[in-house]
């Protein structure tokens, strides 16, 4: 497996990569087909998992090697990945100004330019705006591997990244076609739509595998913007979502964040 990851060009490699986290999004979407409702708690595990995968990710996967990678350049390495992470985090708030989308919460509150869109699009559109930074993430991996001394090691490295955003993709698949369900949708459409908010995920990979290998250059930096929007999404979104809930405070969605955490770390520590 190893050996035929290496023998691909570097978007090759973060295509194989984002179509298996796009195929785990859809299998969690595929959970429609068997369960009808989803209780909040479990949903919180569900958001506070995801995630404690991506902060995980953002330092281990992404800053940590923008830092180093930096290094190497001769370029500043603080300077360097906090203007990555700055612009990734400002792209993420640009996009939740402009890209209509709904939450997932209670009272599923709207954002994003005033749209008559349907409420399903807006909800599918939410977790789709989630799978970019994620798709951004695996590809950039990939890309930083063919540019290490050690390609090996680098896209091992990389295929953590790519399990680590996959399983924490399955729940998020299920966070989208069962509540879509609960709108009204039948089980087939709802599961067609928790699949489409991940086909992002191998276009933006693709995209940003191409980019940080043709200029070599801007790899620490889509390291860090990467990581930038991850955790932007962590902190606007998903861990506020993990803890709403319809009786007293709990602690599924803190319990889920370190679960998910501590299973990313383990991922990067041992394949990095």
């Amino acid at each position: 497996m190893i050996n035929w990851l290496l023998s691909l060009a570097a978007w090759q490699q973060a295509l194989v990569g984002t179509l298996f986290t796009y195929g785990m999004t859809a299998l969690g979407a595929a959970l429609v087909f068997f369960f009808k409702d989803i209780k909040k708690d479990v949903l919180n595990v569900m958001l506070g998992f995801a995630s404690g995968v991506m902060i995980a990710a953002s330092f281990w996967s992404l800053l940590d090697p923008a830092i180093e990678q930096a290094k190497a350049n001769g370029d500043i390495p603080w300077l360097v990945a906090g203007i990555g992470f700055a612009l990734g985090g400002l792209f993420l708030y640009a996009a939740d100004r402009l890209i209509p989308h709904m939450h997932f919460g209670p009272n599923k509150e709207t954002e994003g330019l005033p749209s008559h869109l349907k409420r399903t699009i807006l909800l599918v559109f939410s977790i789709t705006l989630h799978n970019i930074p994620e798709g951004l993430a695996v590809g950039v991996a990939f890309g930083a591997a063919n540019q290490m001394a050690n390609p090996t090691a680098g896209v091992l490295a990389a295929i953590s990244v790519a399990i680590g955003i996959g399983i924490q993709n399955f729940p998020e698949g299920a966070a989208v076609s069962i509540p879509l369900r609960q709108e009204g949708l039948s089980r087939a459409k709802a599961f067609a739509y928790g699949q489409a908010s991940g086909i992002v995920e191998p276009i933006a990979g693709v995209l940003g595998a191409l980019l940080v290998t043709r200029v070599s250059s801007v790899l620490p930096y889509a390291l860090a913007f990467a990581a930038g929007a991850m955790i932007y999404v962590v902190v606007e979104e998903l861990i506020p979502e993990a803890q709403q809930t319809t009786s007293s405070k709990n602690h599924y969605g803190v319990f889920g964040v370190m679960v998910g955490f501590i299973i990313m770390m383990v991922l990067d520590v041992a394949l990095g």
